[in-house]
C-alpha cells in the first residue's frame, strides 16, 4: 500500500496535547487550513472554506512541537494523510489525520528562533582504559580555539528571548552603493 504524503500550510487551531508513552511521546493538535482566492468582481482577497486536520507527531517531533507551538501560529506540516470514517451517535463521520514527519513555523508570515535540543547520552559501559571520551576529557589547552576564544572556555551564546516576545532583527551592516548608484535618478526603471 502506498501512503499519500501531503504538505499543509495553516494555523494551529488547538493547543498541543502531549502524552509520554512507553513507546515515546505523542503530541496531537488541530490544524486549520483556509484557501484564499481573488474575487475579481470586488477586487479583494476572500477566504474560502476551512479544512481541519488532526496532526499526530511522535517521539522527539512531538516533544519539540509541544514546547514550540501555540494556538494561532502559522505552521507547515508534512506527513502521511490518513482518512478515517466512523459512526458516532448514529451519524457517519469522516476525520482527516496527518501523521507528521516534519513541522515548522511558516516563515512567510513571521520569524522564528531555532534552538537545538541537546540530548544527554548516558554511558552504558565504562570507556576502555586510555580511550579519550569526549564527555569526560579535559578541554585542550594547546593554543587558541578556532573561534579565537581560549580553549576550554564555554562558548558565548546570547540568551534566548522569552517565549512570545518579538524578535529583534540583527543589526544591518551599512552597505555603500557603487559610484553612480543609490540616487533616485540612477535607480529609476527605464
Amino acid at each position: 500500500m502506498y501512503d499519500t504524503v501531503v504538505t499543509v500550510v495553516g494555523n494551529v487551531a488547538t493547543g498541543v496535547e502531549f502524552r509520554d508513552t512507553p513507546g515515546g511521546g505523542v503530541a496531537r493538535f488541530r490544524l486549520a487550513a483556509s484557501v484564499r482566492r481573488w474575487d475579481r468582481q470586488n477586487e479583494v482577497w476572500v477566504d474560502g472554506p476551512t479544512s481541519f486536520y488532526t496532526v499526530w507527531a511522535r517521539r522527539s517531533l512531538g516533544a519539540n512541537l509541544a514546547a514550540s507551538v501555540s494556538v494561532g501560529e502559522p505552521l507547515v506540516v508534512h506527513g502521511r494523510l490518513r482518512v478515517r470514517e466512523e459512526e458516532w451517535e448514529g451519524q457517519r463521520r469522516t476525520s482527516v489525520d496527518i501523521d507528521a514527519v516534519a513541522a515548522g513555523h511558516d516563515l512567510t508570515r513571521g520569524t522564528s528562533a531555532f534552538r537545538r535540543v541537546v540530548k544527554a547520552t548516558p554511558f552504558l559501559t565504562e570507556p576502555r582504559a586510555g580511550a579519550r571520551s569526549a564527555a569526560r576529557a579535559e578541554p585542550r589547552t594547546d593554543g587558541p580555539a578556532p573561534s579565537g576564544a581560549p580553549r576550554g572556555a564555554p562558548p558565548k551564546v546570547p540568551p534566548a528571548a522569552p517565549r512570545g516576545a518579538p524578535l529583534a532583527a540583527p543589526p544591518a551592516a551599512p552597505v555603500e552603493a557603487p559610484p553612480g548608484h543609490g540616487t533616485a535618478a540612477s535607480t529609476a526603471l527605464p
